[in-house]
């Protein structure tokens, strides 16, 4: 064990992804008994002691909602078996697409999630690629947010030498000119609008598209009607090969049908949800357990998780 100062637990949500993170620090994941009772009501008990130990929680909170619900209860227990500190490792944080009120009479969702995380006795959170970045200001604790355009980087550079970054929608231009910035190359803006969930419909295309490759960039897909609307609209305009580059995959619905519709050549993501990477050919899975193993490492030495990342977001 690499130090007996901290322990790594797991949800269900993602297994896979948090047995990689384990493996890339040098320890083996602590025990943990998850159950649930014949009705579905989920139990939780630490398997081993972990009183004046620093504790890190790997859950990511996507659909359904007892992923939510065992993080919560994960921490609960954590703070009543009296861990020193408790860290919840959230690779995807659900429900940040409701991060405003932009219409009457709905939630602040993003607001709730962080609140029920607080009140269930986190001490930190560490995250990737918020829906928003001000998402940190909703929570009453420290968030370490960690950027997945960094884990990208080295399979994005020589993808084309003739290659414009392109962001799906206006809310996405910080992010696209990131990656403009890193790859040293143009940059596109969709402009749409959403008349209801899970629809978007493209407006205007503002740049140069004719003859150039793409790298569309986004920090979550889920039913891919935004993406491949905008593939085929740059189709339309003269674009030749179409990339995407993904933090979060989401996945449902029509998300692979939509896929393997050809308009996408390759989708680069990460695997911070678990999902079957084999339902097509064009999706290349980038591990994110390095990255959360060092900013774990980091975190618990009391070190720098920024100097991780040498990138201006601005």
């Amino acid at each position: 064990m690499l130090s007996s100062g901290y322990m790594i637990f797991a949800g269900t949500s993602n297994l896979p992804l948090a047995e990689k993170i384990a493996e890339s620090i040098g320890i083996p994941l602590g025990m943990l008994e998850l159950k649930r009772f014949s009705d579905g009501e989920i139990w939780v008990k630490f398997g081993e002691n972990i009183r004046g130990r620093e504790v890190f929680l790997i859950q990511s909170t996507n659909p359904p909602a007892e992923n939510l619900l065992e993080l919560l209860i994960m921490i609960d227990a954590a703070r009543r078996a009296s861990a020193k500190r408790i860290t919840a490792i959230i690779p995807y944080f659900g429900y940040a697409r409701q991060d405003r009120k932009d219409q009457p009479r709905v939630s602040i969702t993003a607001k709730l999630m962080a609140n029920l995380i607080t009140e269930a006795g986190a001490d930190r959170v560490m995250t990737m690629d918020l829906h928003a970045s001000q998402i940190q200001g909703f929570f009453d604790l420290p968030v370490d947010h960690l950027y997945g355009s960094s884990i990208f980087l080295n399979h994005l550079s020589n993808l084309s030498e003739n290659l414009s970054v392109v962001s799906p929608d206006v809310g996405g231009i910080k992010i696209a000119r990131a990656y403009a910035k890193m790859l040293h190359s143009g940059l596109i803006v969709i402009d749409k609008r959403r008349p209801k969930q899970n629809l978007a419909e493209v407006m205007n295309i503002i740049g140069e598209v004719e003859g150039k490759d793409i790298l569309l960039v986004d920090d979550l897909i889920d039913t891919a009607g935004t993406f491949v609307g905008a593939a085929k609209a740059l189709k339309n305009k003269g674009a030749k090969k179409i990339y995407g580059a993904v933090t979060h995959p989401l996945l449902s619905g029509p998300a692979f049908e939509r896929l393997n519709e050809g308009y996408i050549d390759k989708l680069f993501v990460t695997d911070t949800i678990n999902f079957d990477a084999n339902a097509s050919d064009r999706i290349v899975k980038i591990s994110a357990a390095p990255l959360f193993g060092e900013a774990i490492k980091r975190t618990f030495k009391n070190e720098s998780i920024s100097s991780l990342f040498n990138i201006d977001k601005g």
